[in-house]
């Protein structure tokens, strides 16, 4: 019943895509070969473009919490090939898994009284050749349609910062950030493997990655300082997006 009624959203939202986005379509994977799709450009992404160390084998990115997770893709229409993906973890879903993905990097202990209305989104990427917000765009849409159908309220996420430079970036990052993005205290989390040190620069000009910068806009919060993925090598920042604080102007396309 999911499936048919992204079926339908999908065919309205082609009705009102721009240029860039009517070769594209979003769905949930309806079979494990779909979900190989995904995690085939989650192998090639991490893996092979950023280096992360990944438990998968034959090319595909898997964990422990694949099987419990909904896959959020987006595909070419013209190639049929899977050039966006994310995974979805439900609160159900979560109780089967042990908990959320990003609990073994924060302690969410704050956010326990939202959880059975919070789904967690992970494994975001979309290919290096369609990285424009047509893509993002997609996934967005399909994401708020997916807690839409549910009346799901709260989504979070890790937003990751490259280590590259030993973490200076990160660091400044998100000393740039909490002045104006920072949750309220009682939405506050706290990395289990912290980030920030005193040889850390936090005085460095930086770019904000996009997708956090895109939830940022949406009207997600930063919930706390980063945690230090070492499998990764990243910079997490746990994001939080009440649907009720959603930027009015992407309420009015995503929420239809």
């Amino acid at each position: 019943m999911l499936n048919q009624e992204f079926l339908l959203f999908e065919n309205k939202l082609e009705q009102t895509n721009k240029p860039d986005q009517k070769r594209l379509s979003v769905s949930l994977a309806r079979s494990q070969v779909e979900v190989e799709e995904a995690q085939r450009l989650r192998y090639k992404v991490f893996a092979q473009e950023m280096g992360a160390q990944l438990l998968g084998t034959g090319g595909l990115d898997v964990d422990g919490f694949d099987q419990y997770c909904d896959h959020l893709i987006v595909r070419d229409k013209d190639t049929n090939q899977v050039i966006g993906t994310y995974r979805i973890l439900s609160p159900s879903s979560a109780n089967e898994a042990g908990g959320y993905y990003s609990a073994a990097e924060f302690d969410l202990s704050r956010l326990t009284h939202l959880f059975s209305s919070t789904v967690e989104v992970g494994r975001a990427c979309v290919h290096q050749n369609y990285r424009n917000g047509g893509t993002i765009t997609m996934l967005w849409a399909g994401l708020a349609k997916y807690m839409q159908m549910h009346n799901y309220e709260y989504m979070i996420g890790c937003g990751s910062v490259s280590m590259a430079d030993g973490g200076h970036a990160a660091a400044s990052l998100y000393q740039k950030l909490q002045d104006d993005y920072l949750s309220p205290l009682e939405y506050r989390v706290f990395p289990r493997n912290p980030l920030l040190n005193d040889t850390l620069r936090t005085d460095m000009q930086v770019a904000c990655p996009p997708l956090i910068k895109g939830y940022l806009r949406l009207g997600a919060y930063i919930c706390g300082e980063p945690a230090w993925d070492p499998y990764f090598n990243t910079a997490d920042m746990l994001v939080m997006l009440p649907l009720s604080r959603m930027n009015p102007r992407y309420a009015a396309h995503f929420l239809k």
